[in-house]
């Protein structure tokens, strides 16, 4: 059984569903789902009541199952058993925003034309609503194809307790492939699929060398400063300049990126300039483009989030801190291991710093899928279809903890049909969507819906 989509039904339908789309990503993002927080607890709770609310008001089931952190909402659209299954991953959860740094409120989302903004508006929520729409109308036109929602709401921290939920409700979530919506374009005029993510691995360093602040002009040159001691480590670590890590053994098994993995990555529209322009960056380590997409894409890192201790107020008070923090992520690529990495750089921590206390934080592992398969051109026809434009296949610099999860538990395919934008701010401040994206989405997924209800199951 097959099914036609009627071009002008579907565009009435996109047009026609604007305003309630828009009210409901209002709903979702005046939530501040901060999963990261204790403080937000109460709101991922509601957060998750909430879209268990919209899967039934739309014609799905809804559950919402507790881990042994913070929920899962799961949902289905079922047309028959023997139809094809296709489940559908996003995350409800967000980072955190401080109002006093955004242009509007970053949990009262602005409509600002075709423009939203608010924290969750691309990262995920938008694009979450978006592929609901889809399956929606494919739901009520009755295309011969099942399709599962699986809505997480701890991806901002790594998805800790996600590969438990997957092992405790396999025969939930089974299906014949998975799509997530959860990555961004390279750019703005091409399609990006990704098809490899990095991997990370984080830490708290601290230093405490006192019971409590000193008077520098009593103790200094005396007393160990922790900040300058941390600042040390971590020059040890990386080189601040090119990012090179210094840590012996740190590129084993690291593969180098071949010629045709970064001919690949430029002919995907990839514009070193416009990259820059995009996030704002002043800088940069290379203006050589191919070394760019290298670091991208294919090279780890190593990166200080912050460094905390003494006197952070107005003027200088001249203290000498009895503590210090660094916060400290590394992003992995295929080959690399993050408990393998932990180890080495715990035994480095010890040698340079022996008194340095060490606490090893979210562990993600690296993914690569594959570029060919009938989901892939399944994937490619339906860019073509939504966007009219070629779609390019590309690696993700971030990670989602939940696609490994998902690649060892459930062992089936894994697209990423992407909508976001590199303007939509991922993690940033004013982070924004717009219905451009988002119509043309809902589109998208109508599309591959239907692509794959005519692949057997």
């Amino acid at each position: 059984m097959t099914v036609e989509i009627q071009t002008d039904r579907l565009t009435e339908y996109i047009k026609s569903s604007r305003k309630t789309y828009e009210a409901k990503l209002q709903e979702f993002v005046d939530v501040p789902s901060v999963s990261m927080d204790p403080a937000h607890e109460k709101d991922i709770k509601l957060m998750a009541e909430k879209a268990a609310e919209i899967l039934k008001s739309f014609g799905a089931s809804a559950e919402i199952i507790q881990t042994k952190g913070k929920p899962v909402v799961i949902g289905e659209f079922k047309s028959d058993p023997n139809h094809p299954t296709v489940t559908v991953y996003n995350h409800i959860d967000v980072q955190p925003a401080d109002p006093e740094e955004w242009k509007s409120h970053p949990f009262k989302m602005k409509i600002d034309g075709d423009k939203y903004l608010g924290r969750g508006t691309t990262d995920d929520k938008g694009p979450a609503l978006s592929v609901l729409y889809a399956a929606k109308y494919a739901f009520d036109n009755k295309f011969p194809i099942n399709i599962k929602f699986l809505w997480e709401t701890e991806e901002e921290i790594g998805s800790p307790n996600f590969h438990d939920f997957l092992e405790k409700n396999k025969d939930k979530v089974a299906a014949q492939s998975v799509v997530v919506s959860d990555t961004v374009w390279i750019s703005k005029d091409l399609p990006a699929i990704s098809y490899g993510l990095r991997g990370m691995q984080a830490f708290l360093v601290t230093l405490q060398t006192a019971g409590k602040d000193l008077h520098s002009g009593e103790v200094g040159g005396l007393a160990r400063n922790p900040i300058t001691e941390l600042a040390g480590l971590i020059a040890e670590c990386v080189d601040a300049k090119t990012g090179k890590i210094k840590i012996p053994g740190f590129y084993d098994n690291v593969p180098v990126a071949t010629k045709e993995d970064i001919d690949d990555f430029i002919k995907s529209g990839f514009n070193l300039e416009e990259f820059a322009s995009s996030r704002d960056m002043h800088t940069m380590r290379t203006d050589d483009v191919r070394d760019a997409c290298a670091r991208v894409w294919t090279e780890p890192t190593f990166e200080v989030h912050g460094i905390t201790g003494g006197y952070t107020g107005p003027g200088v008070k001249t203290i000498i801190p009895h503590k210090a923090e660094a916060k400290i992520s590394m992003r992995l690529v295929p080959g690399q291991d993050p408990e393998k990495v932990s180890e080495m750089f715990l035994k480095f921590v010890a040698e340079k710093c022996p008194d340095a206390k060490v606490e090893v934080k979210g562990s993600l592992k690296p993914y690569l899928g594959t570029r060919e398969g009938i989901f892939c051109d399944a994937a490619r026809e339906a860019f073509q279809l939504a966007f009219d434009k070629d779609v390019a296949f590309v690696r993700e610099g971030g990670s989602i903890g939940a696609v490994v999860s998902m690649q060892e538990v459930l062992d089936i395919p894994i697209m990423f049909l992407g909508l976001s934008l590199p303007e939509h701010g991922y993690h940033a401040i004013n982070e924004n969507f717009d219905w451009g994206q988002a119509s043309s989405g809902i589109k998208l997924f109508v599309h591959y819906f239907k692509l794959l209800s005519e692949i057997k199951k």
